[in-house]
């Protein structure tokens, strides 16, 4: 119940009570006096209770503002955090939306260019291309520029994509860069078993087909190896073919063409480079004999030189002996001079003796 309901009926009794004192002190004159403190007594307590609950509700109102000050700023910190949450879902969604939109720009510049690379594909002529140009691409970068001739002329006059120009063994080998997709893709897009069936047949012939026309055209005797390749620019035709026509690759092995892709074609060019190193080798081999003879020469000719020298020292050494030994010599004649005592009566005579013995004239 509400506390001002109940301090309303509080006050309400009050007046009830006193009014009714009132009736009843006219009614009896003021001669009952002990109705009269009664009615006194409960009027005090009534105003007394009144107090008590007026008290009760300035507390509680009290209270009551001081816990709605609590909510009203729990609720504006609740609103803050979820405004700024809001705002960083918003940032992240934003950057999120904008990664989208790159991607699908990506996508969407990636699908032009696979409708591009369809439309070179379906078409030989520039099937070829692309197949000369990835090529190419491989080569130049695993060989030096005098290992490879690209639309090298053979001596009947027919063009190869490219020539390994390799020394005898084994001699240039030719590369062919066109391939047969066409059956490739009826195999792929086969819809149920007897297509399938047809498909891998007529696969299989175009391979063999190409094998045959490389072999023919392309391996010359006298003038390229006793083999050829023939470059597939697409790893998954040629795991297909490896996959599931071992017979094909069986007979392009009788054929001596070697089927290779992107990845198997590094692997051979880098046994070709090995080949060119052990080659250049091979050719420096006499011009390095020839230098080491020379060299053997000039060390002979170092050490007779030495010899000579070591005469010449020698003899040096022999003559600076003898100098010394007539130093000594000369040094101990001094010595024995420096210790001769002589008197000045025995020099006046030894100098005046011989002048006596001179003829007069």
């Amino acid at each position: 119940m509400d506390a001002n309901v109940v301090i309303s009926g509080i006050v309400a009794l009050a007046a009830l009570a006193f009014a009714a004192f009132i009736a009843l002190r006219a009614r009896s004159g003021g001669r009952d006096e002990a109705l009269t403190r009664a009615i006194y007594g409960v009027a005090g307590r009534l105003s007394q209770l009144a107090e008590s609950q007026a008290a009760a509700q300035a507390q509680l109102a009290e209270r009551m503002q001081a816990q709605e000050r609590a909510l009203a700023r729990t609720v504006e910190q609740r609103l803050a955090e979820s405004a700024q949450r809001q705002a960083t879902t918003l940032h992240d969604l934003r950057e999120r939306l904008a990664v989208i939109d790159a991607a699908q720009k990506n996508i969407t510049e990636l699908s032009a260019q696979v409708v591009s690379l369809q439309d070179i594909l379906s078409n030989k002529q520039a099937r070829g291309a692309f197949g000369e140009i990835q090529l190419a691409d491989i080569v130049t970068a695993m060989l030096p520029p005098s290992a490879y001739r690209f639309q090298a002329a053979l001596g009947d006059g027919r063009r190869v994509d490219c020539l390994l120009e390799l020394p005898n063994p084994p001699g240039s080998i030719a590369v062919d860069a066109k391939f047969p997709l066409e059956s490739y893709h009826l195999l792929r897009n086969a819809r149920d078993e007897a297509e399938r069936l047809a498909a891998a047949r007529a696969f299989s012939a175009a391979i063999l087909k190409h094998v045959k026309d490389i072999a023919d055209k392309y391996i010359v005797p006298g003038e390229t190896a006793e083999s050829a390749l023939m470059f597939l620019p697409s790893e998954a035709i040629y795991a297909e073919l490896h996959a599931n026509f071992p017979d094909v690759v069986e007979k392009s092995f009788r054929a001596k063409v070697w089927i290779v892709s992107p990845t198997t074609l590094m692997a051979t060019l880098n046994t070709v480079r090995a080949v060119l190193k052990d080659a250049r080798m091979r050719e420096q081999a006499g011009v390095i004999q020839k230098e080491v003879r020379s060299l053997l020469d000039d060390v002979g000719r170092l050490d007779d030189r030495v010899a000579a020298l070591d005469r010449h020292f020698g003899q040096a050494a022999e003559d600076i002996r003898q100098i010394r030994i007539s130093t000594d010599k000369v040094v101990k004649r001094a010595d024995k001079i420096e210790s001769v005592e002589l008197g000045e009566t025995e020099v006046v005579a030894e100098v005046a003796a011989p002048q006596a013995k001179l003829p007069v004239a």
